[in-house]
């Protein structure tokens, strides 16, 4: 598949070229991110603590700093994903090599609005945006990926079990974030982009169990939603989430958008000229997850 952007930057394309480091290399964003900066001629090191099976794939320990010196050597721009626990190593290892711009995927949680400074995506925002390179934050809500987790529990019982079902999401299919990291990187620093915090979503508020109801129709896969209670909620997803503080905050965001359409974020269709990707586009995209 060949990805096309509305403007490129002199600075990728001048005489000073180096190479763009792409994080996370194992994640579907990464890999998107990757598959775009190669298709424009870009020269791309992806790196992962376990490397990925893509071309100039590195390991990387981000809490090694001679690891972090020797992935970053010859890099001027990185796609960076959210770590607080290694934030600040990287910034360090970032300025030492001369790094001109990072993009980082945070979260729309540690946007400014939502009043959450305690928010560990908020933290490693803070850390990376103390160094001297360019920035920009990419801020997705929920993802539309959350679907394949779903997809787990339906082929074992049936069932897709989550409490607040009737809450609204705007879930974001992860080709758009993507899609916009790759245009910030091709206008590199020194651009529009430099500084921004860009909050993101898909291009429609939906209820979860409305998600459930578009994926029997359109796999014809039959699946039970159960709207758990919230002492339900808080067994069955305590044993994956680590944090019970971060648990409670979800359940509590949760229940503060049941009846409350998510507002539509225009970052996709301004970053891209194109409108975001449905949800439905995305269950075409991903129609084995489920029938498979």
């Amino acid at each position: 598949m060949l990805y096309f952007f509305h403007s490129c930057s002199h600075y990728i394309f001048g005489a000073s070229q180096m190479s763009i480091l792409v994080t996370g290399g194992r994640g579907k964003i990464a890999r998107a991110v990757h598959t775009g900066l190669t298709a424009a001629g870009l020269d791309v090191r992806v790196a992962s603590r376990e490397p990925a099976d893509l071309p100039g794939a590195v390991a990387l320990d981000t809490t090694d700093p001679a690891s972090l010196a020797a992935v970053l050597k010859d890099v001027s721009q990185v796609f960076l994903y959210s770590d607080p626990s290694s934030a600040a190593l990287f910034a360090e290892a970032a300025e030492a090599a001369g790094v001109k711009q990072v993009v980082l995927l945070s979260s729309l949680a540690s946007h400014a609005d939502n009043g959450n400074s305690a928010d560990p995506h908020a933290e490693t925002e803070r850390t990376i945006a103390a160094g001297s390179y360019a920035t920009t934050f990419l801020q997705p809500g929920t993802f539309m990926t959350n679907a394949i987790y779903w997809s787990y529990s339906v082929r074992a019982t049936g069932q897709i079990r989550l409490p607040y079902l009737d809450a609204e999401e705007a879930p974001i299919h992860e080709q758009d974030i993507a899609d916009v990291a790759i245009q910030v990187l091709l206008d590199g620093p020194g651009d529009r982009h430099d500084g921004k915090h860009y909050p993101m979503t898909g291009p429609e508020s939906m209820t979860r169990r409305h998600q459930i109801e578009l994926i029997t129709e359109l796999t014809g896969v039959p699946i039970k939603a159960v709207d758990l209670t919230l002492e339900q909620a808080r067994e069955e997803m305590g044993s994956s989430m680590r944090n019970p503080a971060q648990l409670e905050l979800l359940l509590s965001y949760w229940a503060s958008r049941v009846g409350s359409p998510h507002p539509i974020e225009p970052t996709v269709e301004l970053l891209t000229a194109r409108p975001g990707r449905t949800f439905p586009t995305w269950l075409h995209d991903h129609l084995d997850v489920f029938t498979r």
